[in-house]
């Protein structure tokens, strides 16, 4: 989608004036990564830098330290073009979904603003298959022989999609007996295998995320 195109949709979808700004003339708006619904950031925005970024396609901030509008991105490229605008039921927060540009949308150079655990630094969750995911992945880069997922990895394709082979025959007589429960938990196990065999075939799961953006 182009920036242009965005603007347009997004134009139509929020009434600039039905918001509600603190006294301060701001709005909270929290950046959401539109792939896997990972929260990048927090920032404020004035109804100006709201106009922009409906204008433009692109997040503009209000810098409460600077006392100016802000193009986020512009100095460093990390720019996040807008897929999508929320308000909330109070029209007094808003939830930007976006495309970020070099998957950094914090200053220091993470993923995500929130990226803090007391004293650590640990990626932030996304979606559950993400989670899943990182977790495999973890599995991969420090083998554990008790661990399923790492004996399975060890198999390689044999083992791998032998399994993918079993839970999907399991989910067709689960969708034949009409069971919600097993339906839900054949495709689950379906899943799981499937983001093992991503996994060994070094194939990020955010790529299946983007084919079937395209497609949708």
């Amino acid at each position: 989608m182009s920036a242009e195109s965005s603007a347009s949709t997004l134009h139509t979808a929020i009434p600039l004036d039905a918001i509600r700004y603190t006294e301060q003339g701001l709005v909270p708006a929290i950046v959401q990564d539109y792939l896997d619904g990972t929260v990048l950031m927090m920032a404020w925005m004035t109804r100006e830098s709201l106009q922009k970024t409906l204008d433009m396609g692109e997040t503009w901030f209000w810098s409460r330290s600077r006392q100016e509008l802000w193009h986020k991105g512009a100095t460093s490229g990390h720019v996040q073009t807008v897929r999508g605008i929320r308000y909330d039921c109070d029209s007094d927060a808003l939830l930007v979904t976006v495309e970020q540009a070099g998957d950094i949308a914090c200053h220091t150079g993470e993923r995500s603003c929130f990226h803090r655990v007391e004293d650590a630094v640990v990626p932030p969750p996304g979606d559950m298959l993400s989670q899943v995911f990182a977790v495999v992945r973890d599995r991969q880069q420090h083998p554990n022989p008790s661990s399923y997922t790492c004996k399975l990895l060890a198999g390689g394709d044999n083992a791998i999609l032998k399994k993918i082979g079993e839970e999907a025959a399991e989910v067709v007589m689960a969708c034949k007996d009409d069971d919600p429960g097993a339906i839900a938990g054949e495709v689950a196990d379906l899943f799981y295998h499937t983001l093992v065999a991503l996994a060994h075939h070094n194939v990020d799961l955010r790529s299946v995320y983007q084919k079937l953006s395209d497609r949708r």
